[in-house]
């Protein structure tokens, strides 16, 4: 294995571990894995200064601290938020209410209770039932746009599919589609490095949009529930407790959101993957089992979520000689880990039959995805036929990422058949 040639763009310093890296910085939103590959050869584990934050690349290192108990989630008292900002937040009383109530944001013993109400409604679904759905609704993508001989693939496939499956589980208007993705969007712009305070109040005004807009659902489905998700929500018990109202809000927002979020940039990121190994794509879904490889070394080669912050919730020493203090920050690189040459043999060749699969792009421990299962199967289902349908699939530009990191995905992705 060569030595990775140093990027212009970044300065390291290896007696501190500091490294100044602009997350804003063009080639690295385009290639953040050019970074990630210098970074291996040096230090794994690095302070990183525009973030304020040390932050774990290695894939032990991304692995263990994610179960690791002593780090969470959730915010203590006095600390910044996910991204460095303290002050008043009299703006954002919607946004920091949905929050307040997510599991996401939630550690024992409310996020036991949280995910064990929503894990059972979820799951009584049997999610691979979707599985026909999700082929079928693929193939109605395919032909709306099939005869167009060029299409963006972002907004003509990846975003209405995970959106439309998310929106018939929950049992609300397929027709919101736009509008949820729109508030979702918004929503998650809070997570983004450097945001501005108009970006604080479209989300605060996203957020209790979105509130509002499912209050009136629940009411409705408590007068009359159906075979849907909402109304196992709202009937789904544990020790004979109950979601709140303002619960059952945060967790339908975040089942919304994380439902199509992180597939939309798969999606995308995936069908780029596959171009770029050129011939017949078909022969990465000759199978159910070849399709399911495929799809994980597509998490894993180009993954849609890149960092996942914790706190420390005591002074807690992480690895190699690291400490943090009580409130403090790490970051977890989620797509540097799943490149870690030292876990992964060849980790920038696509190799959907490695016998190393075992990425990180769903998390670990306590917060695993809970709607790995469902992504999967969309993965799975709208990829196969979407190459089947259509094997002369070639990019007809050159696809930009969004300026969003921590979220990995494409501006658009055009492409001609």
């Amino acid at each position: 294995m060569t030595e990775s040639l140093q990027p212009p763009y970044l300065q390291f310093d290896p007696a501190t571990r500091f490294l100044r890296l602009n997350p804003h910085e063009p080639r690295f939103v385009q290639n953040p894995y050019e970074a990630y590959a210098w970074m291996h050869d040096q230090s794994s584990a690095f302070f990183w200064e525009d973030y304020g934050f040390w932050c774990f690349g290695a894939y032990d290192d991304v692995n263990r601290l994610l179960r690791d108990r002593r780090l969470g989630r959730q915010k203590p008292e006095g600390a910044p938020d996910s991204q460095g900002n303290l002050g008043d937040r009299g703006h954002l009383t919607a946004f920091d209410g949905i929050e307040a109530n997510s599991m996401l944001e939630l550690e024992p013993p409310v996020h036991t209770r949280l995910r064990t109400l929503v894990n059972r409604a979820f799951v009584s679904r049997q999610v691979e039932r979707l599985r026909p759905r999700a082929a079928g609704l693929a193939n109605e993508l395919v032909c709306g746009f099939e005869k167009d001989r060029q299409v963006d693939l972002i907004r003509a496939y990846a975003a209405p599919l995970p959106i439309t499956i998310i929106a018939e589980m929950l049992g609300v208007p397929t027709s919101m589609g736009p509008q949820l993705l729109a508030w979702s969007n918004t929503m998650v712009a809070m997570y983004m490095h450097g945001r501005t305070r108009q970006t604080e109040e479209a989300a605060n005004r996203a957020s209790h949009d979105f509130a509002d807009f499912l209050r009136g659902y629940v009411a409705e489905r408590r007068r009359n529930p159906g075979d849907d998700l909402l109304s196992l929500l709202i009937s789904a018990q544990e020790d004979g407790e109950r979601l709140s109202e303002d619960e059952l809000i945060s967790s339908v927002i975040l089942l919304l959101n994380a439902g199509h979020e992180a597939t939309v940039h798969q999606t995308g990121n995936a069908v780029r993957s596959i171009l770029a190994q050129g011939g017949d794509p078909r022969r990465f879904f000759t199978s159910p089992e070849a399709t399911a490889a495929t799809v994980e070394e597509c998490l894993r080669f180009d993954a849609p979520l890149h960092m996942f912050t914790r706190y420390a919730y005591g002074e807690t020493e992480l690895a190699d000689g690291i400490t943090i203090q009580a409130g403090q920050q790490i970051g977890l690189l989620l797509g540097m880990a799943n490149r870690d040459p030292n876990s992964f043999s060849e980790p920038d060749s696509f190799l959907p039959g490695r016998t190393d699969q075992k990425n990180v792009s769903f998390g670990a421990g306590i917060h695993f995805c809970i709607g790995a299962p469902l992504a999967r199967i969309e993965l799975q289902a709208s990829l196969k036929t979407l190459f089947d349908r259509l094997p002369e699939l070639t990019l007809a530009q050159e696809p930009r990422l969004r300026d969003s990191y921590h979220f990995h995905g494409l501006e658009r992705l055009t492409v001609q058949w």
